[in-house]
Order: structure tokens, then C-alpha cells, then sequence
């Protein structure tokens, strides 16, 4: 945990002189830090006190990540109570699910990306295409719930943006259309953050979040952009899955031994690791993701892609 207080004069004669509470949260590699980062300097620049709160020690293995930020006049605490949240942003749609009970529920704002970081350990079938049982709740269902709600597919907006990563930008965008600071003000401070030669696009994907909140406040029924439908059991295609071991790369660490969910992993006499039961194996790439050495690749081929494979072979 991390902990960034700053301090300036307060404004002398703020338009709403209670403490402000902004919750954002997602998944390891969203780009949660940014988010509350880009906000903490911009109330800086307004003459507010801001003090932040941050969680990220899981985020290189896709863990959870979240961040407080409050500000005002006068702020002394970093953490926001449950229930005080005036604004809560999920870049990832179970986070945001489960972080509910944080947001104000008279005149709380929540924002939500409808993508799914689903991790493998949350799945009881962990089969290729299997249904998981993961945040059933409907985006429909969940705004119903609250004062005022947006849920957006802002991952496939950034991909036809032509840059994928620029989704928590596009929810950056939405915020700021909730909170009562500068447009320039905001451009300004997110040029600082931005990796050097994508101002462009970030700016581009900012106010397409923006421009997309105060539409669907005209237009109610446009906050709720649903999600891809899942496909059709009868659609999926069967998967073999085979896992590529690189001996030389791998370090004897165990770390994909010990977290396996089927226990199908082991190493060797040479204490190298190998696939002891390939049955077992259901493609769920927690080894690939945890080897710290990229010793393993997990690749997912159609049954009839790997038949082929045999008759050329």
C-alpha cells in the first residue's frame, strides 16, 4: 500500500466545501494508477487538498487494484468510508460490482467498463468455453441500482480508436464529465501522464468518453452499453490445448508447479518443469501468466486445426 498526501492552500472560496470522494478500481495492468494520478494532480493545480490511497502490491500478476482519492478545502483521512464514494469508476466490470457498497447510494455516479478479467481460480469448470460463474449481475441490473450509472464497452471503443490500451483513458473522459474542473485543465494534466507520443490518441480517447457521457445524459437509454453475448454452446469450436516448454528459459522456481489448478505440472529429475498429465490440462494459462522466466506458452488450437497439423506432419 501506498499513501500520497499533498498539501496546498485550500481555495478560498470553493463551490462545494465538503470533501469529495472518488474510488477508482480494475485489475492489475488497467492503468487504475493513472487514473487516480491524472486526478490528484489536477485537484492540485485547483488549489485543493488531496490525499490518496492506493493498493497495487498483485497488480503485476492481475490482481486487484484500487486507488482513493479525496479532496477539498480540508482533507484528513486518505481511505473513503463505505457508503461515501460520490463517484466510483471500474475498469473491470466484477470489480466494480463488488465495490458497490462504497458508492453514495442517494447521489452516487458509477462508472463501469462491461469487460470481464475473468482469473481462471474464480472458474469451478475451468474447460476451454466453459460458462463461468463470475459476476452474473446484468449491466442493466446494476444501474437500476444506482442514483446515476454509465456502463460502457470502452475496450472495444479504444480498439477502434486504433489503440487498445487507451481504455482507461475513455473512462478518464467519462469522469471528468462528473466532476466540475476545466476541460483544458484536464487535456493539460493528462499530457503529463500519457507515454511520449500518444498524446494524440489519449486525447482523442478523453473526449470520446466525455462526449459519450453527456450524450447518454440526453439520450437515458444509451447508459448501458451491453457487453458481446457470449457464444452459443452449439457454436464453440473443440479446443486441444498444448503447452510449450522452453527447458533452457525455465529457472526451477516451482512457482507453476505449486499454483496449477490441476496439479498436472511437475519437475523433472533435472529439476525442470513438464507437463505430467496432459488430460489434466485445461488451457487456463495460469502457468504462462505466473512464469516470471516465460519458460511456458499455452496455445489453444481447433480440433480440426491440429488433425490437419497430424495428416501433414
Amino acid at each position: 500500500m501506498s499513501i500520497d498526501t499533498i498539501n496546498t492552500e485550500p481555495a478560498t472560496s470553493p463551490a462545494d466545501a465538503r470533501t469529495r470522494n472518488v474510488l477508482i478500481v480494475g485489475v492489475g495492468g488497467q492503468g487504475v494508477i493513472m487514473i487516480s494520478k491524472v486526478l490528484a494532480l489536477l485537484c492540485q493545480t485547483q488549489g485543493l487538498q488531496v490525499k490518496q490511497s492506493e493498493v497495487h502490491g498483485m497488480a503485476k500478476r492481475g490482481g486487484v487494484v484500487f486507488s482513493h482519492v479525496r479532496f477539498g478545502p480540508e482533507v484528513w483521512s486518505p481511505t473513503i468510508p463505505m457508503g461515501e464514494a460520490d463517484v466510483l469508476i471500474a475498469m473491470e466490470w466484477a470489480e466494480g460490482v463488488r465495490w458497490l457498497p462504497f458508492l453514495r447510494p442517494d447521489t452516487g455516479v458509477f462508472i463501469a467498463d462491461t469487460q470481464q478479467v475473468i482469473p481462471p481460480f474464480a472458474c469451478r469448470n475451468r474447460e476451454f468455453f466453459a460458462t463461468p460463474a463470475y459476476a452474473t449481475e446484468t449491466t442493466a441490473e446494476i444501474i437500476g441500482q444506482v442514483s446515476d450509472g454509465f456502463a460502457l464497452d470502452a475496450g472495444r471503443m479504444a480498439e477502434e480508436l486504433g489503440n487498445a490500451r487507451a481504455a482507461n483513458t475513455i473512462l478518464l473522459g467519462t469522469l471528468s464529465a462528473s466532476l466540475d474542473f476545466p476541460l483544458q485543465e484536464w487535456l493539460s494534466v493528462l499530457s503529463q501522464f500519457v507515454p511520449k507520443g500518444t498524446e494524440e490518441i489519449n486525447r482523442q480517447a478523453f473526449l470520446l468518453g466525455r462526449e459519450w457521457v453527456e450524450k447518454t445524459r440526453e439520450e437515458p437509454d444509451g447508459a448501458v452499453a451491453l457487453a458481446p453475448a457470449p457464444a452459443q454452446p452449439e457454436a464453440r469450436p473443440k479446443i486441444d490445448v498444448r503447452l510449450e516448454i522452453t527447458r533452457e528459459w525455465c529457472k526451477s522456481c516451482d512457482i507453476c508447479v505449486k499454483l496449477c489448478p490441476e496439479r498436472c505440472l511437475e519437475l523433472d529429475e533435472q529439476q525442470i518443469v513438464r507437463l505430467k498429465d496432459p488430460d489434466a490440462c485445461t488451457g487456463c494459462r495460469i502457468c504462462e501468466w505466473l512464469c516470471p522466466d516465460f519458460a511456458i506458452a499455452v496455445h489453444h488450437e481447433s480440433r480440426d486445426a491440429a488433425t490437419e497439423s497430424g495428416k501433414t506432419a
